[in-house]
């Protein structure tokens, strides 16, 4: 699969009919080709395309993706869902985000119990899987060592997360998945010159960051050091979905508001 099929592919519904590109889908299969073709950071190149080359042993008979994983989703979504990094053998492998992975298994089973996903289950890029008024991008499109990717590889990545932001012109809400997400979504704000205060991650914290500007719900990160170690559960994740769907349908906020 070509940069670009896997750009269409996203949401082929969504394409206006066979053959039928418009001018914002073609945007998007710009973006996302720049994005698979992406080299800009030696450590990320090098570690990335050296876990496709040895690979895991469960999945040898795998070609891996190997390249910048870009963004998944509705393109017409209301809600932007941030998240760190590929995974070696899940994003890094399949080529999706959050796909192949426990991780991306967590995510999807709960976005389907919230009517976002069409099917509980993801495997590949090919698999069937759409989702409903959500887009998920990540803040880092390469596999980082150890998860964790510096900031200068992150702030290399920040002109594609702002262009997925540019495109997604109808999105009313942010759910960050992780503390590194979610200041980096702030750092976006506060660049663009908006008086974005301090404000403090915790899981399930919501803010309104501005007139104009989407709220930001904050989540703990469906990795499996958190979802293996009760940090996260089903019930609180759950809860995070749930009360995104009620706020962007313009329903009261279940929990408490903060402003930023």
């Amino acid at each position: 699969m070509t940069p670009a099929e896997n750009v269409i592919s996203l949401q082929p519904s969504d394409a206006g009919g066979v053959g039928s590109i418009s001018d914002n889908q073609q945007k998007w299969v710009e973006l996302n080709a720049s994005i698979t073709a992406c080299r800009l950071c030696p450590r990320l190149v090098a570690y990335r395309e050296e876990i496709a080359r040895v690979k895991k042993r469960a999945f040898r008979d795998w070609e891996y993706w190997g390249r910048p994983v870009p963004g998944f989703g509705d393109p017409h979504a209301r809600l932007l869902v941030v998240g760190l990094a590929p995974g070696a053998h899940g994003s890094n492998r399949t080529g999706r985000m959050f796909t192949g992975d426990s991780s991306g298994d967590f995510l999807y089973a709960a976005l389907h119990r919230v009517g976002m996903a069409n099917q509980p289950t993801t495997v590949q890029r090919d698999d069937g899987l759409r989702l409903h008024d959500v887009f998920i991008t990540a803040i880092c499109r390469c596999v980082p060592p150890d998860n964790k990717p510096t900031p200068e590889e992150i702030r290399t990545c920040q002109p594609f997360l702002e262009t997925e932001m540019g495109l997604l012109s109808g999105f009313r809400g942010i759910v960050a998945l992780g503390s590194m997400a979610f200041q980096q979504v702030l750092a976006i704000y506060r660049s663009y010159g908006h008086p974005v205060g301090r404000l403090d991650f915790a899981h399930n914290a919501f803010y309104h960051l501005g007139d104009g500007l989407p709220w930001l719900l904050a989540s703990y990160h469906p990795s499996r050091q958190n979802t293996q170690t009760g940090r996260l559960t089903t019930a609180m994740f759950d809860a995070i979905w749930q009360r995104a769907k009620i706020l962007l349908d313009g329903q009261p906020d279940p929990g408490i508001s903060k402003r930023g």
